[in-house]
């Protein structure tokens, strides 16, 4: 089965999706969090007719197609593929897209597609444009083989990158549609090579908002002001200095630490025992640069399970060119604080405002607006079955063992299955690897192993219709 299954998805990815892929990239659809005026300039729903006509022409025998649109909202496109099985799989990825960014490489750039040593750079095709073709590709090559699948029901939203602020009300319109799902694979997640099959075990998440900190009601001359007058940098430098170890990185705030489950602490040793160095030597360091001198299944634990800040955006600061002899009046910064994953981002979030926001250095005005809080996401146990067909699929296309960890970035749909399905079961995996960049500049969907991820999809799909049909 194996190879017929791997020809037939091969087809599928050189002759139509990567040439669908090509289209999607080309397309700006950033999220409404990114793009105030998405309904107007119209670039997501570009890429849902592009993504609709792009699966009604695979000729999936049963294929039922709908977009959704609630007033307001970015459409939410679902499709379902029927069986005579009562068990249904559901299938999740999402088109809208992060900001262009800037630092791609000569010739390279968020809208223009382009192929290199066997990787399609451009925004989006590995976060997450790809989703659907592979849903499809999979679906499409247990049909051409006259394999039996699940009843597989394929959602693929459109403001995941803006927090999926409109998924839950799709889910409340689509619920009957939906029905309750056994199985639960998500295409949103990411590999530690590629090299085998990876599962994504827990997701952290994410606390965001912007921290201002004004001193002055206008800029005055350095000279003059420096001396009596704080900087504005120095007292949010302080600020910072209450809720992060500038020395470690450790987050010093209570809400913000969570204890880390012996199982998830064995699979970040057997993970680090794999990839060796290459867990902290796979990063763009420049020379000279490293990370911590600690274990690497510790560095695993820190990018999983421990809280970490980042400083994604800066305001009041002028460019380099226009830097004056000026005190500026404010400072702000966009802070965005990675949580564990069984943390309550919200009681977090407010923890943070409270420490924040409390005895302001020289009187002068803090404020935090806390503008973001998505909870991250610890899977149910994997049921044996399941963890068998997982290692199973990794072997017949991958030519090696399956690995489980978890990952640093969050997917909100995950938590929300989870309240919402607590007895299904979550194979959660990607195609975002070492160097594949998402977010940031030269992204890039590493072709080869998106085609053998997607024979394992088809091959979990086959393996689970056969397990129900036998119970």
């Amino acid at each position: 089965m194996s190879l017929q299954i791997e020809t037939l998805v091969n087809q599928t990815w050189d002759n139509a999706i990567i040439p669908g892929l090509f289209k999607y990239i080309e397309i700006p659809c950033k999220s409404p969090l990114f793009d105030a005026e998405w309904e107007k300039n119209g670039f997501i729903d570009k890429a849902m007719r592009l993504v609709v006509d792009w699966c009604r022409q695979q000729n999936i025998r049963g294929l039922q197609l709908t977009v959704h649109r609630l007033p307001g909202r970015t459409p939410l496109l679902v499709l379902e593929v029927p069986s005579d099985l009562p068990q249904t799989v559901l299938l999740y990825g999402h088109l809208d897209k992060q900001p262009e960014m800037s630092g791609w490489h000569e010739g390279l750039g968020p809208w223009t597609p382009v192929i290199q040593e066997s990787r399609l750079y451009g925004r989006g095709g590995a976060d997450d444009g790809y989703a659907v073709f592979a849903s499809i590709a999979a679906i499409k090559a247990l049909q051409e083989q006259g394999l039996t699948h699940p009843r597989c029901v394929i959602v693929i939203e459109a403001s995941e990158e803006s927090g999926s602020v409109d998924l839950p009300y799709y889910m409340e319109h689509i619920a009957e549609q939906v029905g309750t799902p056994d199985l639960i694979i998500g295409l949103d997640s990411g590999m530690g090579n590629y090299e085998q099959f990876w599962s994504t075990t827990s997701l952290r998440g994410i606390v965001a908002g912007t921290l201002t900190v004004e001193i002055l009601t206008e800029g005055v001359h350095s000279g003059a002001a420096s001396g009596v007058v704080p900087s504005s940098f120095r007292l949010i430098r302080q600020l910072l200095s209450r809720i992060e170890d500038e020395n470690t990185g450790e987050i010093l705030l209570s809400e913000f630490k969570a204890d880390i489950p012996l199982q998830r602490i064995e699979e970040a040793k057997q993970v680090a025992a794999v990839l060796g160095e290459k867990v902290h030597t796979d990063y763009p360091w420049i020379e000279g640069a490293k990370a911590s001198a600690i274990a690497s299944h510790q560095l695993i634990l820190n990018r999983t399970w421990r809280s970490a800040l980042s400083i994604t955006g800066v305001d009041g600061i002028p460019d380099l060119k226009n830097a004056g002899n000026v005190l500026r009046p404010k400072t702000a910064l966009m802070l965005s604080m990675r949580v564990p994953p069984t943390t309550d981002p919200k009681q977090a979030g407010l923890a943070l405002k409270k420490v924040l926001e409390a005895d302001p250095p020289h009187g002068a005005k803090v404020v935090f607006d806390f503008t973001k809080a998505s909870p991250g996401w610890n899977a149910p146990a994997v049921a044996p079955w399941l963890a068998d067909a997982i290692d199973t699929a990794s072997h017949q296309y991958f030519g090696k063992p399956a690995l489980f960890w978890g990952e640093g970035g969050s997917i909100p749909f995950m938590h929300m299955l989870g309240e919402k399905f607590p007895k299904a079961q979550f194979v959660i995996t990607g195609v975002l690897g070492p160097h594949s960049n998402a977010h940031g500049p030269n992204e890039f969907l590493h072709i080869p192993a998106a085609k053998k991820l997607t024979c394992c999809v088809a091959d979990l799909l086959h393996q689970a219709d056969r397990i129900w049909r036998a119970s």
